[in-house]
């Protein structure tokens, strides 16, 4: 059972699927001297954008951000110190292709697993096995989230909704189809490159009520 305490009736409620919509790229990364923000980010997302509104939620590597500004596609994301401390975006850089992800709206299918947006951790990818129908990847991980993530589980990296093939200490390995390789950011990632981690919402919960 859900315990009421742990949310917060003043936000506004997000929730998205892991279901990549497309990708997006950097064209202006910076700090600002903006008291509410650390950095700003423009992002290209292409006809992702169409029917977008300012004040929308998006996931960008998983990360729910707002969109506070839409000019021609490009649309404008503040982050605060926390943010950029606890993901991969502050070390995004112009060029770089991020995962796409809007909110999940009331009345559509839900193909991935319920994903907050609420990164826990950054991994290291430590491994990547091709073989001939799909790519494994090792991900290494802060001890900290080992005990949410159990085998045949769902996890989220980069925004990516994935099952968990196999645990070791802290590590864990998913396995990749062509597919989302080609429609991911997962298609430029190599060896020692981080990942944005959100585990999974239900194991969080069922782990807080012992």
């Amino acid at each position: 059972m859900i315990n009421i305490n742990h949310l917060n009736v003043n936000e506004k409620p997000v929730m998205f699927t892991g279901i990549i919509e497309g990708l997006g790229k950097i064209v202006k990364f910076g700090t600002t001297t903006n008291s509410r923000s650390a950095a700003k980010m423009h992002i290209d997302l292409g006809r992702i954008s169409r029917g977008l509104k300012v004040g929308d939620s998006v996931a960008i590597n998983g990360v729910c951000l707002t969109a506070i500004k839409i000019s021609k596609g490009i649309t404008e994301f503040e982050m605060i110190g926390e943010t950029i401390k606890k993901t991969n975006l502050g070390s995004l850089q112009r060029g770089d292709k991020v995962n796409i992800e809007r909110s999940l709206k009331i009345g559509q299918r839900l193909e991935g697993h319920f994903v907050l947006g609420h990164v826990d951790g950054v991994g290291i990818i430590s491994k990547i096995e091709k073989q001939s129908n799909q790519i494994q990847l090792w991900i290494k991980i802060p001890q900290e989230l080992s005990k949410y993530v159990i085998k045949k589980g769902s996890i989220t990296v980069d925004g990516i909704s994935l099952t968990v093939v196999d645990v070791l200490k802290n590590q864990f390995s998913v396995s990749l189809i062509p597919h989302t390789v080609k429609i991911t950011n997962l298609s430029y990632k190599k060896i020692g490159d981080k990942v944005n981690i959100e585990t999974d919402i239900l194991g969080k919960y069922i782990l807080s009520d012992d």
